[in-house]
């Protein structure tokens, strides 16, 4: 009998001797692969980062061993998810900032700044995340109170979505605007009623670039503290890449010099800001592509946002007769930035919000980019689209939405655009019918970083708590399958790095996901309190 065990253990042992020794095996999983033919696997092999075999779990074990072998115990598994388009470093430096999210009234907006206050003693305040539309007074704030709180400290309040500042006079004076300042795109809110006569303090969009200039600039410790806050979130919640939609140079470089460093494992494709400088850098360099990091992404601001009226419409606001909104960069700038970029290899994405910007971008990318093929060319939010312009995604043009918006601007929306400019926002399935894929991402963060809340928003067109139970204008709803490939292998894609990433597939990187439930087949409300237990990066656990 010892005879028969031992040679069986020989026998076992010789088996394990002849099969290929390799970094990671996960076995006994519900993988959705994300291929062309979205199909589901049992296991995986990695190696060097890479996977390097696919199928059921007596196939991989057959043939591979390892030291880290993963029993996944019927866990689900997707790729590691892509936000498509967000700010990465502005979410870490909002952790350094006073949190406004979710304030209901300005009142609570100067209670949160002066506990704040109490405690930190800063020279300099900024904070973020105010939204008026969330106010029972559902109006912009004028300065009367933050100056008398804070008559010598400058105090700097962006709005949710980054397309307003509330100041005090202080951050007024520092920045040298009165009166007699002009600044063309943008607006700087004057009020001449309700007790009030002068200089708001709201300013939108063009004229923040002259609060900008006296903003103090963080310290190196500060930008490294703030990207590496702002990886922890993302990785806490499954995503693997990160597209950052506007960034400089120095910040550029500062994450390739932590990547480098293995200091930072999330992967980013920047989109560079679109200043003369980085312009001037970028496009006479041609694309910059390392393991982790690819920028070659020119960003541009076309207009503002809706919640602060900044978003230019081919017919007046609804709810602000006379009133367009403004653009941040002319039309025929665009058209002119266009025909520079489109002589690169570089990609164009502009942000254009209201259906007259998104025109005016569509015609200079359509002009341009005749008899061109494959640029891959992005609008980023396409959030209100005339009818007649939808066909021009048919010609390669990608949009990259944010589903989150919708469940967002739900409830003010018809407000500002009426009830049958309406129908054309947020059309998420009309685009993907239009462009073949859609980008999905958050915006973070003006919304939240959860992909969760994306994925839910995408599918059931419902807020956190459910509303409205029927789901809003769900003629635009996205199916699941549509949904997690716009954050996988559409968003991959969009970044013209779908060989790479985006699915589990022989030779792609090894970015996957090990989730608690199956987003895939659990009941629509129980999608947003779904997490990522483990997040992996080139096959390891991150």
């Amino acid at each position: 009998m010892k005879k028969l065990l031992l040679l069986i253990a020989l026998v076992l042992t010789s088996c394990e001797y002849f099969k290929e020794k390799v970094d990671l095996v996960i076995i006994n999983a519900n993988i959705y692969t994300v291929d062309n033919d979205f199909s589901k696997a049992e296991a995986f092999a990695v190696h060097d980062g890479k996977f390097i075999a696919i199928g059921t779990t007596e196939e991989i074990r057959s043939v591979y061993t390892s030291n880290q072998l993963v029993d996944a115990d019927g866990k689900t598994i997707t790729p590691g998810l892509i936000d498509a388009h967000c700010h990465f470093y502005g979410l870490g430096l909002k952790q350094q900032e006073v949190d406004l999210v979710g304030t209901k009234s300005f009142d609570e907006v100067l209670l949160r700044i002066g506990e704040y206050q109490k405690e930190n003693s800063q020279d300099f305040i900024l904070g973020d995340g105010w939204d008026q539309n969330d106010w029972e007074i559902k109006e912009f704030p004028v300065k009367t109170r933050l100056d008398s709180m804070f008559p010598d400290i400058p105090v700097v309040l962006e709005r949710i979505d980054g397309h307003a500042y509330l100041v005090n006079q202080k951050a007024l004076d520092l920045a040298g605007i009165d009166w007699s300042t002009k600044v063309e795109g943008g607006e700087i809110v004057k009020k001449w009623t309700g007790g009030y006569s002068g200089i708001t303090g709201v300013l939108i969009d063009s004229p923040m670039s002259l609060i900008d200039s006296i903003i103090p600039t963080p310290s190196r410790s500060d930008r490294i503290q703030a990207l590496k806050a702002a990886e922890r979130q993302c990785l806490n919640m499954g995503l693997t890449t990160v597209n950052d939609a506007g960034l400089d140079k120095s910040t550029i470089d500062l994450i390739d010099s932590l990547q480098q460093n293995d200091e930072l494992a999330i992967r980013v494709y920047a989109m560079v800001s679109n200043t003369p400088e980085n312009l001037t850098h970028y496009l006479d360099k041609g694309p910059l592509k390392t393991d982790r990091l690819h920028v070659r992404s020119i960003k541009v601001y076309a207009d503002g946002s809706l919640g602060s009226r900044g978003a230019v419409l081919k017919t007046e606001y609804t709810d602000q007769p006379g009133h367009l909104g403004a653009m941040i960069t002319p039309a025929a700038e665009i058209e002119t930035l266009a025909k520079r970029i489109a002589a690169t290899s570089y990609q164009m994405n502009t942000h254009a919000i209201g259906d007259s910007a998104n025109a005016a971008v569509l015609r200079a990318y359509g002009k341009v980019l005749k008899g061109k093929e494959d640029r891959r060319w992005k609008i980023e939010h396409a959030q209100v689209l005339d009818v007649a312009d939808f066909d021009y995604f048919e010609q390669g043009i990608i949009p990259s939405v944010q589903p989150t918006h919708a469940t967002s601007d739900m409830y003010w929306v018809e407000d500002r655009l009426g009830v049958e400019r309406v129908k054309g926002a947020y059309a998420y399935k009309k685009l993907l019918e239009k462009a073949g894929i859609v980008a999905l991402g958050t915006d973070f963060p003006v919304e939240g970083v959860s992909p969760f809340h994306t994925f839910y928003a995408a599918v059931a067109r419902r807020d956190l708590a459910g509303f409205p139970k029927e789901g809003y204008q769900m003629n635009n709803a996205l199916s699941r399958e549509e949904a997690l490939r716009g954050m996988t292998i559409w968003a991959a894609y969009s970044n013209f790095e779908e060989n790479e990433k985006g699915s589990i597939e022989k030779g792609k990187l090894a970015d996957f996901v090990i989730y608690d439930k199956d987003i895939m087949q659990i009941p629509l409300g129980e999608i947003p309190s779904t997490t990522a237990e483990l997040t992996y990066i080139d096959g390891i656990p991150r």
